[in-house]
């Protein structure tokens, strides 16, 4: 296992502990359900993303529309296949708002990804899936998730 593989699967485990300790606080009253989300990014310095997905929540499947921007070194195209749990939601709505994160990463070819994200309401997104295309990036990102 490479250096870069030990520290991405470090940054991964310590990211998924603290999204834990931070909704733990109110998970007694929020319930969870899972997302699925397909991802098209893409840029040259200033970066953009979008796609869709599914939450199923409560037994009812809500249609998602994503969206998104990049500022920093940005540079080539991916597409990501991501899914998982969404935490610390009392209702479909509360899934929707933009969620923040700050990294770097890439990929080249198929390659596999997990990313632990919040949103302003509390709800807390662990996703994991695959990538695939030509992309570099250094950069602050921000995805908005709404219902559509």
């Amino acid at each position: 296992m490479s250096i870069a593989s030990r520290v991405r699967a470090a940054s991964v485990a310590a990211a998924v502990v603290a999204a834990g300790v931070l909704a733990a606080g109110s998970a007694a009253q929020a319930d969870s359900g899972t997302v699925s989300l397909t991802i098209y990014k893409g840029g040259w310095v200033i970066g953009g993303s979008g796609g869709s997905g599914t939450l199923t929540f409560q037994g009812k499947k809500y249609r998602l529309s994503i969206g998104g921007l990049s500022a920093g070194l940005v540079f080539g195209a991916s597409k990501a296949n991501l899914y998982g749990r969404v935490s610390n939601i009392s209702r479909p709505s509360d899934v929707a708002g933009v969620y923040g994160a700050a990294g770097a990463g890439g990929a080249l070819g198929p390659g596999a990804q997990a990313i632990v994200l919040r949103n302003q309401k509390g709800a807390v997104l662990e996703l994991q899936g695959r990538q695939v295309g030509l992309i570099a990036n250094l950069d602050l990102s921000g995805m908005a998730l709404s219902l559509k």
